[in-house]
């Protein structure tokens, strides 16, 4: 079986060439600037437009035009291909590489400054030595936990000093006060969870997932599960972590910035703080997935000049302090984790605040990796969960399929 990625490759044999949608007139140039479709993304990338980058361009003779593309990822292939895709567009973690192995996409690399952007981010969109993307804005995972519940217990809130070990102590002891009914932790048999605490070992998607680091992270994540200290969000009837830490019967949950507007919405009354994940023992680090999406340009595009400005402007100081200081998303440069909005007290900034410093604390990779792989943890995490597998059995099976794709 081959891997998505050779399918993202292979339509950029289709075309010779690729077009551009900058459009041209008597005013000047107009340059169109192409992400999903969506109320939120609309409405931000609009806001940007006006306010910084249409000031900004006015005496160049350059307008901005934004484009939402609805089912953004199969649509911005075909547009590549056929020459018509945006001068300036959302290049998404998943699907970076077989997009940059099209040859579609322009390299940054002495057009762009990366430096002031955090580490982790950029070498999510650097293939063989090129920089491709620049990090429009991102979320990494964080302890997310009910202080009430903690309190009622009388246990110590979760930190970021804790490591496996002190983190499922306190939970044991918060479900052995809490009684029938309660549970240290919410744990999804996902890949887009578990990975956080295998990466804490040092494993890497490279490495076979019958690898003794991988199997430790393994057993101790489905082991808290099997001792009903961490609970299946479906054995609860809820269908994440956010669903978890809203019925008030679950103390922590792993969930990125996302969980902020749920949570006011849905549980207004909550009383929550967040914390690092924890550290895995044995190597003293801790582990972490990005979830990204960066800005890209068109190789296809006649007018590189125009399009670099355009870029740079979306993603610049200015740009992202206005977006992070309204509370819209997390931004990408290490500068701003000085911001002031980061030290307001109360459990949104704050719960930001740690999001952001996910990124740059321990091993921290995307979250990219083929269909094929996630899934055949997950079925290995529910199998052993469920009490179906042993941690051998299920682990050896989901290696058999990940080979397939190789």
């Amino acid at each position: 079986m081959k891997q998505k990625y050779a399918l993202l490759a292979a339509f950029g044999l289709l075309v010779a060439g690729a077009g551009s949608s900058l459009v041209s007139g008597q005013t000047g140039t107009t340059i169109v600037i192409g992400g999903r479709d969506g109320v939120t993304d609309t409405g931000l990338v609009n806001d940007l437009i006006n306010k910084f980058l249409k000031p900004a361009l006015a005496k160049d003779g350059i307008d901005v035009k934004y484009t939402p593309i609805g089912d953004y990822d199969k649509a911005i292939v075909n547009q590549l291909s056929a020459g018509t895709a945006p001068d300036v567009f959302y290049l998404p973690d998943n699907t970076a590489k077989g997009l940059v192995s099209s040859g579609k996409i322009l390299p940054l690399n002495g057009l762009v400054s990366g430096t002031d952007f955090i580490s982790s981010l950029n070498q999510t969109y650097t293939f063989g030595g090129k920089l491709y993307g620049i990090v429009k804005d991102f979320n990494t995972l964080a302890t997310y936990y009910n202080k009430d519940l903690f309190d009622q217990a009388k246990v110590a809130y979760p930190n970021d000093k804790d490591d496996w070990n002190t983190f499922s102590d306190k939970l044991a002891k918060v479900q052995k006060a809490l009684g029938t009914g309660y549970y240290g932790t919410c744990f999804p048999a996902d890949y887009a969870r578990f990975a956080a605490f295998a990466y804490g070992t040092g494993w890497k998607p490279t490495k076979k997932v019958t690898d003794p680091s991988f199997v430790r992270a393994f057993q101790f994540y489905t082991d808290l599960v099997k001792s009903k200290v961490a609970v299946q969000p479906s054995t609860i009837s809820a269908g994440w972590g956010g669903d978890c830490i809203k019925s008030g019967k679950v103390a922590t949950a792993f969930e990125g910035a996302w969980a902020l507007g749920f949570l006011r919405d849905n549980a207004p009354n909550l009383q929550y703080g967040t914390s690092l994940i924890p550290l895995d023992p044995t190597t003293k680090r801790r582990g972490n997935l990005l979830f990204s999406v960066a800005w890209a340009i068109n190789k296809g595009t006649k007018n590189t000049d125009a399009a670099v400005k355009v870029l740079n402007l979306l993603t610049s100081k200015a740009a992202q302090e206005y977006v992070l200081e309204n509370g819209l998303a997390l931004p990408s440069r290490k500068s701003l984790q000085a911001n002031a909005y980061f030290k307001k007290s109360g459990a949104e900034p704050q719960a930001n605040n740690t999001v952001f410093r996910g990124a740059s604390s321990g091993n921290v990779v995307a979250f990219n990796q083929p269909p094929v792989f996630t899934d055949a943890v997950n079925e290995a995490l529910k199998s052993v969960m469920d009490g179906t597998s042993t941690v051998d059995e299920a682990l050896k099976r989901a290696q058999g399929k990940i080979d397939q794709i190789k």
